[in-house]
């Protein structure tokens, strides 16, 4: 097993590695006390080669590495990729490119719904992996061989898994289907979100365009905050704390204080008075230039009954076609495709997934396709 901790040694084991068609990646992680993820360990393997990189060794630059993941002539293979290309864009400023998911490959061949590494393996190889290292603190050194072993597993069986899920992917003709699938993937956007818009990944649990405001600046407040602290989101505040702030509105250190989700004492540190003064600056906000609360649409009469035949057509196409169903749609793609049909803007009215079920389904709301019960069985029929 060759571990690598020198900038030479990972030079030296790219420079093979990009030699291959494809090479196989994980990496081992921690970010329960940071907001960035601390990569402690990077896996690769080629089809001949494995090596482990320890990027917390002293002096080591991981520019070999990067070159690696820019180098276009090598499909980068990954199983459940986005943590890890969150990692990599974080840490080198770039996203690997071509990718290839085995989860997202999976879930097209018809694996079921986010099915994991080593029921992947399992299934596919007929072998059971060693658990009893995965709980490990990847950030402790030294680390033993059979935790190593482990780390190391995660790639060199993923080699045969790529090389089966690329055969059927070929034998089904899907193959362009997982390509569209790593374009999101492969997109800055995916993972470079700015503190602005923060507070999208809330609950809207405000009524008032006022409101609103309030928690828009806030969150934005604590994103940046986390990052430039590198610490949790709830280090600084809390969702909670948000929600409060947001409805109560308090203009000054005292009426902060008095919040239920606020500790005692916090509104008087430097921190508490930088909270406030974005407060303040929310509240003063011209009623005019308020933010719009997202409009909360009626759903029209009969919408309700429409999404669940949707789900049941859902589960027919996904189960004929050998696909699991949450990768073509989930609930809200349904509601929006029976309330407007057609001009519905989700992902299962685009590519691939208008093929597979987008068309049936208008065509099941337009009463041009019924469902029925024969034989025990759901089948759809043209009318």
């Amino acid at each position: 097993m060759q571990i690598i901790e020198t900038t030479a040694a990972l030079a030296e084991a790219c420079a093979l590695l990009a030699k291959s068609d494809y090479l196989t990646i994980d990496t081992e992680f921690l970010r329960e006390t940071t907001f960035w993820p601390e990569l402690c360990l990077i896996q690769m393997a080629g089809p001949e080669t494995a090596v482990i990189v320890d990027p917390m060794a002293e002096g080591i630059d991981l520019a070999p590495f990067f070159a690696l993941m820019a180098d276009s002539g090598v499909v980068k293979v990954f199983h459940a990729a986005r943590q890890d290309l969150e990692i990599i864009y974080h840490l080198g400023q770039l996203i690997p490119h071509p990718i290839f998911d085995t989860q997202v490959a999976a879930m097209v061949c018809g694996f079921g719904d986010s099915v994991s590494y080593d029921q992947l393996v399992q299934k596919t190889k007929g072998v059971q992996i060693d658990k009893t290292s995965r709980f490990t603190d990847w950030s402790r050194r030294p680390l033993t061989d059979k935790q190593l072993e482990y780390a190391l597993a995660d790639v060199t069986h993923l080699r045969d898994v790529y090389q089966f899920l690329k055969g059927e992917l070929e034998r089904e003709g899907r193959t362009l289907w997982v390509t569209e699938e790593m374009a999101v993937l492969e997109a800055p956007g995916t993972y470079d979100i700015h503190p602005d818009d923060a507070w999208k990944r809330l609950k809207l649990r405000v009524k008032k365009p006022l409101e609103l405001a309030v928690l828009q600046k806030v969150a934005a407040w604590r994103e940046r905050e986390a990052r430039n602290r590198n610490v949790p989101r709830s280090r600084i505040l809390k969702d909670d704390t948000i929600y409060e702030i947001a409805q109560q509105q308090p203009a000054d250190a005292e009426a902060l204080g008095r919040l239920r989700t606020i500790p005692k004492g916090w509104e008087r540190s430097q921190t508490g008075a930088q909270l406030v003064a974005v407060i303040q600056e929310a509240l003063t906000i011209p009623k005019a230039d308020l933010p719009r609360l997202p409009r909360q649409s009626q759903v029209p009469e009969g919408v309700a009954a429409a999404s669940e035949m949707l789900k049941v057509l859902l589960k027919l196409v996904a189960e004929k076609q050998g696909v699991a169903a949450k990768i073509i749609a989930n609930s809200d793609d349904l509601e929006r495709i029976a309330a407007e049909g057609e001009t519905a803007d989700v992902a299962a009215m685009h590519g691939w997934r208008r093929e597979l079920f987008g068309n049936v389904a208008l065509d099941l709301i337009a009463g041009k396709v019924a469902l029925r019960f024969v034989n025990k069985r759901i089948e759809a029929v043209s009318l």
